[in-house]
């Protein structure tokens, strides 16, 4: 990897040009965008921080999930991973890196939209890897509507199931497994913040995991278990293509922030590495944000 002694400026470090028009069908494959998502595939070099940890990663095939899987092996931690079976493609690259890596990867395609799955998820994880330490809640849905009147009830119900009720239901399985030590990592949004008119659904349910994670991490504190929450801002994922904004907006996507960029999924990484670690055992209740600029208070 290239040593300078001057840092890199953050604008330019990344993709910082227009995205070519796009779309996919839900819920999209890293594989087949362009440019791909840098999910910190051939920069993110490990230090150990993570060793002899387990962790579960949902939506950890792709974009911010997929970052973090990498991160966690590289750091020392085997990594089971949640994802559609759509996303089965994504999901086979991104163990090749876990493996590649030295650390142990699990695959477990379904959707976390039920609760039975939810469950037996948590489970099967856990006896994979003989226990669980680190839970990473990532997994999201997206899906864009411009008037609340063409918003359904099916959209609006699929949104809260996918993006918050299988956090309920994942922590209330993996209580009983889960050790003083452990940490409970959710993904939140800059929407929580700063909602936008054509995410309705979408917002309101990343409001509610902000909120979810702040009372779930004072509720386990006592259990000596840490739960805190990143909130992303414009990040370059499938989400973004298969459906979570216009296609028309796509090329300008994320030029909108101070920084004048959309983010990459590698810049999240390490973040989800330090809430993860012992270097954070006195943080919990807290919300990251990695916006690029639009703040979140």
């Amino acid at each position: 990897m290239k040593k300078t002694d001057n840092p890199d400026n953050p604008q330019t470090k990344y993709y910082h040009r227009k995205y070519p028009q796009q779309h996919q069908p839900y819920p999209g494959l890293d594989s087949a965008m362009s440019p791909r998502p840098d999910c910190g595939e051939q920069t993110y070099i490990g230090a150990a921080r993570l060793a002899g940890r387990r962790a579960l990663i949902t939506g950890g095939d792709s974009g911010i999930g997929r970052a973090v899987a990498i991160a966690y092996a590289r750091e020392g931690a085997d990594v089971a991973l949640s994802y559609l079976p759509d996303e089965e493609t994504d999901a086979q690259d991104t163990a090749k890196y876990i493996r590649d890596a030295g650390a142990r990867a699990f695959l477990f395609p379904g959707d976390i939209g039920h609760e039975k799955f939810c469950t037996q998820l948590v489970k099967k994880a856990a006896r994979a890897m003989g226990g669980l330490d680190i839970m990473v809640l990532n997994a999201g849905y997206q899906q864009f509507s411009d008037d609340i009147m063409d918003l359904t009830t099916a959209q609006l119900q699929r949104t809260f199931e996918i993006n918050l009720f299988s956090m309920f239901w994942m922590v209330r399985a993996a209580l009983p497994i889960l050790q003083p030590g452990a940490s409970i990592i959710t993904t939140t949004s800059i929407q929580a913040y700063q909602p936008g008119k054509s995410l309705l659904d979408y917002a309101a349910s990343k409001a509610a995991i902000m909120a979810f994670t702040r009372a779930l991490a004072k509720q386990l504190a006592d259990r000596g278990i840490r739960v805190n929450g990143v909130a992303p801002g414009p990040i370059w994922t499938a989400l973004q293509v298969a459906g979570g904004r216009a296609q028309s907006t796509i090329p300008e996507f994320g030029m909108d922030t101070p920084m004048g960029r959309a983010g990459q999924p590698a810049e999240l990484a390490a973040t989800y590495v330090l809430l993860a670690s012992d270097d954070a055992s006195y943080t919990t209740a807290e919300i990251y944000g990695i916006t690029g600029g639009n703040h979140t208070m």
